[in-house]
């Protein structure tokens, strides 16, 4: 642990960096997709040249790819709560990519995560998980601070906030916010290639995206699928009504005063 804290500290951002930013669940590696595909200028072999996570490396997992010879410009990805981000991505101003989901989805996704990825404790019931969850005791710790933080960053960083769920209803919107961000253009044909290739059916069978690169050992897709649904609001066929009403009721008091809105079907 202590490795890893000296390690961030001594983390060196460059200015053209990209961070991905997202608690775990959220479409992670799908933004990280289209930003390849974007950086790629929608080259679908460059893109499938290796595994996403060797493409977009994630900091905290200090992949070798995250090296100082790694060309510029970098996209990196993480999972990290605010507070813990090195702190020369500030200093850098570099550009930051959040990407938010509701906490519903977000719980059973990462349910169903916690059984397959064998770094993970067993999870135990799900009425348990959903527990942990709420009260911020699983990796990366609490959704409600998650979202909450990097939302309020407007400041010392170049931050673009998008919704999972607004992915989900209409990407090719998105990936204009996206182009719009980076100050970039692409052509409408380019921007319907990307819209095309990034979707989940898309993503589910290509082998470079759907982490089925890593070793049973360390992800037993048997047991549940990296990619899974997909979808919004699959939440309604996990909870219970009496789990709903208690997460909701929980929901209202840590999301109070907070003005992000979050859907919870499309």
């Amino acid at each position: 642990l202590l490795i890893s804290f000296l390690w961030f500290s001594i983390f060196q951002a460059w200015p053209d960096d990209l961070l991905i930013s997202t608690y775990p669940k959220s479409g992670t590696t799908w933004v990280a997709e289209i930003m390849e595909m974007i950086y790629q200028d929608g080259n679908l072999e460059k893109c499938q040249r290796a595994p996403t996570y060797e493409r977009v490396p994630i900091l905290e997992l200090k992949w070798p790819g995250l090296s100082t010879e790694t060309p510029a410009p970098r996209l990196i990805r993480t999972h990290l709560q605010l507070a813990l981000l090195p702190q020369s991505f500030l200093d850098q101003k570099v550009k930051v990519i959040y990407v938010a989901r509701n906490a519903k989805d977000v719980a059973v996704s990462y349910y169903n995560f916690y059984k397959m990825a064998k770094g993970h404790p067993e999870p135990g019931t799900w009425d348990n998980f959903l527990e942990k969850f709420m009260d911020g005791q699983v990796s990366f710790g609490s959704w409600y601070q998650h979202v909450q933080k990097w939302g309020e960053l407007d400041g010392p960083i170049n931050l673009l906030y998008l919704f999972y769920e607004d992915l989900k209803e209409n990407r090719k919107r998105e990936i204009r916010k996206i182009l719009e961000f980076l100050g970039r253009s692409l052509s409408e044909e380019m921007v319907d290639h990307i819209v095309q290739h990034t979707s989940f059916k898309e993503m589910k069978k290509n082998p470079m995206a759907n982490y089925t690169t890593i070793p049973i050992e360390i992800m037993d897709q048997n047991i549940s699928p990296f990619m899974r649904k997909g979808i919004v609001g699959d939440w309604k066929s996990v909870f219970t009504v009496a789990q709903n009403e208690h997460f909701d009721a929980h929901y209202a008091k840590k999301m109070a005063g907070c003005k992000l809105k979050f859907r919870w079907q499309l």
